[in-house]
């Protein structure tokens, strides 16, 4: 029974991930209808593949590996993840129609600075989230294999390619 329930809120959060795709759609025509820029084209493929097997790797490994449910560690990864969809609308609220999957700047717009984009040592507050997550969501039913991979994959994605492009992006916001 809990690899049943375990699947549903994996398939949930894709349902979530959908909703988002929707959301940030939409911001995006409204910021390209603003004259915005997109950068970073060339990783955001990478960054869909990867969370996308994020989610197929959790049930995959629960179902194939025989992962067990393990109550001292399955709760608390539990409520971190769902405490990670609200930090998600916290930030996709925060950004309002700023927010977006991609990195889009609108000429002449200004930093966010409300939310957590409020705390000047908390940069870049979704990816905090993102990379909790993907540790959290994993371990809630013992994928620690899923959370493993995607840690370090995410890791290198971020670091090496989506941060430094939204650093360089933001750049040319105002403050």
């Amino acid at each position: 029974m809990s690899v049943v329930l375990y699947i549903a809120l994996v398939l949930a959060t894709g349902v979530e991930r959908l909703i988002e795709l929707v959301i940030s759609k939409r911001n995006a025509a409204h910021a390209f209808a603003q004259g915005g820029v997109e950068h970073g084209q060339r990783h955001f493929p990478v960054m869909v593949v990867l969370h996308t097997g994020l989610l197929l790797a959790c049930i995959a490994e629960v179902v194939l590996l025989d992962r067990p449910f393990i109550g001292a560690l399955g709760w608390p990864m539990l409520v971190i993840a769902l405490l990670c969809q609200a930090g998600r609308y916290w930030v996709i609220a925060s950004l309002g129609r700023q927010w977006n999957t991609r990195v889009i700047v609108v000429p002449g717009a200004t930093r966010v600075t409300r939310g957590p984009y409020r705390f000047a040592w908390l940069r870049h507050p979704n990816y905090w989230i993102v990379a909790i997550e993907g540790i959290a969501l994993p371990l809630v039913h013992s994928a620690w294999i899923t959370a493993l991979a995607f840690t370090v994959l995410n890791a290198v994605l971020l670091l090496a390619f989506r941060i430094p492009t939204e650093n360089r992006a933001l750049a040319a916001l105002r403050t």
